[in-house]
């Protein structure tokens, strides 16, 4: 049959705008296990008002050391842009052997490690490959706010354990231990952790590991800030309190330790056939991190440490005078993080902090992350950032003290 060609112009709208109309879009229901960031809200908001203080913001206020970035232009000079194989830069896993046997005295090989696109993606892949329907993981709350939504849009279950600031956010070993049942994957750890700055002890995480890998658990080790300890003590990774690699994973980056956030250079470390498994993966998400930060890590680890020494210093004199003004704040109650750059003190029981952190801003100009961005069991705390200057932390608390002296929530508590 003959088609008459001119019926189409009695069918299509003039208007070439109304011609084609796109349905809304219908997302995968795991999408619905993704929340709208805590962070983001806030952040969000501050950038609409004048005059705002931020002790929000989770990345170092240090430049990036010059050859770092010396290295990274050159790599760009020298026509270093094309992809790296895809387990990374050679001589980056080279360097990162090289690191973890110096520090922890092991035995690692270029096979144990994979290159990612920053510790995010290392984390995703991880918690992505292993969660499904009917596994269950165990994490801290508060907590980084990436492992639970990952965790659920993937079928898994997540099951919390609570910490408190009056006892500086430490996780009870033997709680978590009995926490353990038949449906228990995995144990998800951050130290030091975002967002209390907490450092877990050696021998947390020595028992932590013993008894997982009796029970067949998995432990994944978020050390994203494990150079950033701020007292005298050594940092216990789950590489140097397991006895082999069976079950352990750990992630980390560049980030933090050399103030390179935006080059989005991290890795995981764990034993080979996780690596080659992940490896598949890793190539149907990000392909590979930036060849030409690739290099620039390569420097981080082969150059001069002291900008370490620097940060951490300077971190801890700012800790030191942000845990004395959360002292004398009415209604908060502090403790003392050894790592990181992060506090969350807790507000009363009871009192909401995402309605407080918000009015806060608003009338003060001062942002903090409230901690229902962390867990569901911690509506009741702030995040408080020290990656700024002391001079904004000292003007951020003589704006905060006197604004929360005459919040009608916390007059009962003075």
């Amino acid at each position: 049959m003959a088609v008459n060609m001119d019926a189409s112009a009695n069918v299509l709208p003039p208007e070439p705008d109304k011609r084609y109309v796109r349905d809304k879009m219908v997302w995968n229901p795991a999408m619905h296990a993704i929340p709208i960031s805590g962070i983001r809200r806030m952040v969000n908001r501050a950038a609409e008002l004048d005059d705002v203080v931020h002790l929000s913001i989770g990345q170092p206020d240090f430049g990036t050391p010059k050859h770092i970035i010396d290295a990274h232009i050159h790599a760009l000079q020298a026509g270093q842009t094309g992809y790296t194989m895809d387990a990374g830069l050679p001589e980056l896993l080279t360097a990162l052997k090289e690191y973890y046997n110096a520090k922890y005295r092991s035995t690692l090989d270029e096979d144990n490690f994979l290159v990612t696109t920053g510790a995010t993606e290392g984390i995703y892949l991880l918690l992505t490959a292993m969660a499904a329907p009917g596994r269950e993981f165990i994490i801290a709350d508060p907590t980084f706010l990436l492992y639970a939504p990952l965790i659920r849009m993937n079928g898994g279950q997540v099951r919390t354990v609570p910490t408190k600031a009056s006892e500086g956010h430490q996780i009870d070993a033997e709680r978590i231990i009995n926490m353990i049942g038949p449906n228990t994957h995995c144990i998800v750890l951050n130290s030091p952790s975002n967002p209390t700055g907490t450092v877990y002890p050696r021998e947390t995480i020595e028992w932590l590991c013993q008894e997982a890998a009796y029970r067949g658990v998995e432990i994944l080790s978020d050390e994203v800030y494990d150079n950033l300890i701020l007292d005298d003590i050594d940092f216990p990774s789950v590489l140097s309190c397991a006895t082999d690699m069976d079950g352990i994973s750990v992630v980390s980056s560049f980030s933090k330790t050399y103030a390179m956030p935006g080059l989005r250079v991290g890795w995981i470390v764990a034993d080979q056939n996780t690596i080659r498994t992940l490896r598949r993966y890793h190539m149907f998400t990000t392909t590979v991190a930036s060849t030409p930060a690739q290099w620039a890590g390569v420097a981080a680890l082969y150059g001069d440490q002291s900008c370490i020494t620097d940060m951490v210093t300077e971190y801890a004199r700012r800790r030191d005078r942000v845990v004395e003004l959360i002292g004398d704040t009415p209604g908060l109650t502090g403790y003392w993080p050894q790592g990181a750059f992060y506090i969350a003190p807790s507000l009363p029981d009871g009192v909401d902090g995402g309605r407080l952190a918000m009015r806060m801003l608003e009338e003060t100009g001062v942002c903090v992350i409230p901690g229902d961005a962390f867990g569901e069991h911690s509506s009741n705390l702030l995040r408080i950032s020290y990656s700024t200057s002391m001079e904004n932390i000292e003007e951020a608390f003589a704006r905060m003290m006197p604004w929360l002296d005459r919040q009608p929530e916390l007059a009962r508590y003075k």
